[in-house]
């Protein structure tokens, strides 16, 4: 499969990425508690409309309603044995609506850690493969290694895609902003160590996603691009840090507030901009329009 991210990158292209997902599932009708990939089977046409808002707001790329979908993950819900039926459906959802754009395969962590002997390395390397094999199938380009805390579960989950898929894979991970005003993983990792760990185990793409708003990730982004000069990156922010109003998490950042952070986070390093919890297709058709009138000038 062509390298179709990297080249756009290396051709001096700054992309549009999707928004939030779960904000969307959650307006149309899942229940906390509920599992967001079983939609993919039971409510296929909501999971493409989705992806098609997106589309329609001038994303370049759409992910996919996967994240919980290794098998490992999926136990809890009894939906182990469909793994592969879910993924393949979700990418289908996905490619249904992006057309002649791009498809990017959600992959999250799969909830058990390696430290705590809760899995083994070969059980989340043939969950992991087994979800790649099936969101290639459906149709993604890319695979999105995402919200990674651990950098050897990241970097098994890299190299089951690499191995037994022809798409691209990026991977991101999550940081939080230490007391001394640093940047780590759950697991401790700073994100120089998290980049050099998936870059060696063949990542295309490496960035960050989720935990911070659009002005924290510049910071996280300029460690990533000072550590990796030639590497892609892609950057997925959350739409501020969320306020909890009348019981529900409220997200403080406006569609116009990312959108003007954008040109200084792509001097930071960031090839790939869009969004994560809290955002919406206005959050994102205002970073379109931001990226567009930079090519313009």
């Amino acid at each position: 499969m062509a390298k179709k991210i990297t080249e756009a990158v290396r051709a001096g292209r700054v992309l549009v990425a999707d928004g939030a997902w779960g904000t969307f599932l959650y307006q149309k009708g899942l229940k906390p508690g509920d599992c967001p990939e079983r939609w993919c089977l039971e409510r296929f046409a909501d999971v493409r409309d989705i992806a098609k808002s997106y589309i329609d707001a001038g994303a370049d790329m759409v992910e996919t309603n996967s994240f919980g979908g290794s098998r490992i993950k999926l136990k809890s819900f009894g939906l182990d044995d469909k793994a592969a039926e879910i993924n393949e459906a979700a990418a289908r959802a996905s490619r249904e609506a992006a057309g002649d754009r791009l498809v990017i395969g959600s992959m999250g962590p799969a909830g058990k850690l390696l430290i705590m002997e809760e899995v083994t390395r070969e059980e989340l390397y043939n969950a992991f493969r087994e979800q790649a094999v099936a969101l290639e199938k459906g149709g993604a380009d890319a695979l999105c290694i995402e919200t990674m805390m651990d950098a050897e579960e990241a970097a098994i989950a890299v190299r089951a895609a690499r191995e037994n898929t022809g798409c691209e894979v990026i991977c991101t991970f999550t940081f939080d902003r230490t007391a001394s005003g640093s940047y780590r993983t759950m697991m401790g990792i700073t994100p120089a160590e998290a980049a050099a760990a998936v870059l060696e185990a063949g990542a295309d793409i490496i960035g960050t996603n989720c935990g911070n708003g659009m002005e924290r990730m510049i910071e996280i982004v300029s460690e990533l691009r000072a550590a990796c000069p030639d590497t892609p990156i892609l950057v997925h922010a959350n739409a501020g840090l969320p306020e909890v109003i009348g019981g529900k998490n409220v997200y403080p950042e406006t569609p116009e507030f990312m959108a003007a952070l954008v040109p200084t986070i792509v001097q930071a390093g960031a090839n790939i901009v869009g969004g994560c919890c809290g955002t919406t297709p206005a959050h994102i058709a205002a970073i379109r329009l931001a990226v567009d009138r930079m090519v313009q000038r």
